[in-house]
C-alpha cells in the first residue's frame, strides 16, 4: 500500500471553536450509540435512579465521543486526503493533533471512572472494552490492514446495549446479547453501502475497504449475505418470546424494507460489476439502514411498555 502524505496544516489565528471540539466526538455516530445504550437500560429488569440512569447514558455518549476523537487523531493523515473528511478539525488545522488526543484520552478515562462510580464495575469494564476495541482493534489495527475491518470492528459499536443493560443489572442476558448481534450484523451492510459511493475517497487514501480491494460486485454480494443473516437475528427476540407482537411485526416489516433496498443495491451494476446509477441505491440503502436501526430498537422499547 502506498504511503499517505498528508498536507501540512497550520493552526489559524482564530483557533478552534466549541463546534470543532464537538465535531471531534462524531455526534452523528454518537446519537445511534446513545440510543441503543438507552434502550438496553429501558429493557433491563430492575430499577436505576433517574439521576444515575442519566449519568450512565452520558457516560456512554462521552465514551463513544472519546473513541471518535482518538480515531480522528490517529486517522488525521487519511482524513486529510479524503473529500468526505478533509474539513474535520484536525486536518483543517483548527485543532492540534496532540490536543485532540489529550481531549479524547481524558474523556475516555473520565467516562469509565464515572460509570463505575455511578453504576457498577461490569458496566464500566464493558464501556472501557468498547472504547479500547474501537481505538486499538479497529482504528489502529484492522482499518488499514484488511477489507474485513468493518466486520470485526463492528463489535465496538455493538457494545452499548450490553453496557446499558449491565448498568441496571450488573450482568447480561440473552436479550442484550441478541441486541449486540443485531448491531454487529447490521454494521457491514450499513457501512459497505457508504463505502460503495465513497470508494474514490478510500482508494485515494489507501484504505483497504471492501470495494477498494474486492470491487463493487463482491461488495454488493456481501451486503446481501449480511442482510440475509441480519433479518432472522432481528426476529429472534420475538421467536424466543423475549418480546411481543409489536416488536415482531416491526422487525418483519423493516427487515423486508431493508431487503428491498439491498436488492436495489445488488441490481445497480452491469455484468462486470460497474455501477449503473451513480450509487444512488447505495446512498438510499445507507440512509434507510440508519432509520432501520432506530425504528427496530425503538420498537423494543414500545413493545416493553405495551407489554
Amino acid at each position: 500500500m502506498t504511503e499517505i502524505v498528508a498536507p501540512v496544516v497550520v493552526l489559524g489565528d482564530e483557533g478552534s471553536s466549541p463546534s470543532d471540539w464537538l465535531a471531534l466526538l462524531k455526534p452523528r455516530v454518537m446519537t445511534l450509540v446513545v440510543f441503543t445504550g438507552w434502550i438496553g437500560m429501558v429493557l433491563a429488569p430492575g430499577h436505576l435512579h433517574p439521576v444515575l440512569a442519566f449519568t450512565a447514558v452520558l457516560c456512554i455518549a462521552i465514551g463513544a465521543g472519546a473513541a471518535g476523537a482518538i480515531n480522528m487523531w490517529y486517522d488525521r493523515d487519511i482524513d486529510a486526503v479524503m473529500h468526505r473528511t478533509a474539513k474535520r478539525p484536525i486536518p483543517a488545522g483548527r485543532i492540534a493533533p496532540e490536543e485532540a488526543l489529550g481531549f479524547g484520552v481524558a474523556l475516555a478515562v473520565g467516562s469509565v471512572v464515572v460509570m463505575g462510580l455511578a453504576t457498577n464495575v461490569v458496566a464500566a469494564v464493558a464501556l472501557a472494552g468498547s472504547i479500547a476495541f474501537y481505538v486499538f482493534v479497529y482504528t489502529m489495527w484492522l482499518k488499514r490492514l484488511t477489507p474485513q475491518n468493518i466486520v470485526i470492528g463492528g463489535a465496538a459499536g455493538a457494545f452499548p446495549p450490553l453496557i446499558g443493560w449491565a448498568a441496571v443489572t450488573g450482568g447480561t442476558a440473552i436479550l442484550p446479547l441478541l441486541m449486540f448481534a443485531i448491531v454487529f450484523f447490521w454494521t457491514p451492510p450499513h457501512f459497505w453501502s457508504l463505502a460503495l459511493y465513497a470508494n474514490a475517497d478510500y482508494t485515494r487514501a489507501g484504505v483497504p475497504m471492501l470495494p477498494v480491494v474486492r470491487g463493487g460486485r463482491e461488495t454488493r454480494r456481501q451486503i446481501v449475505i449480511y442482510t440475509l443473516l441480519l433479518v432472522p437475528i432481528t426476529l429472534a427476540p420475538w421467536a424466543l418470546n423475549l418480546t411481543g407482537a409489536v416488536y415482531g411485526l416491526t422487525a418483519a416489516v423493516m427487515g423486508l424494507g431493508f431487503l428491498v433496498h439491498v436488492r436495489r443495491v445488488f441490481r445497480d451494476q452491469d455484468g462486470a460489476g460497474i455501477t449503473l446509477n451513480r450509487d444512488a441505491p447505495a446512498r438510499a440503502s445507507f440512509k434507510f439502514s440508519i432509520l432501520y436501526l432506530f425504528v427496530l430498537f425503538g420498537a423494543l422499547a414500545v413493545d416493553r411498555f405495551v407489554g
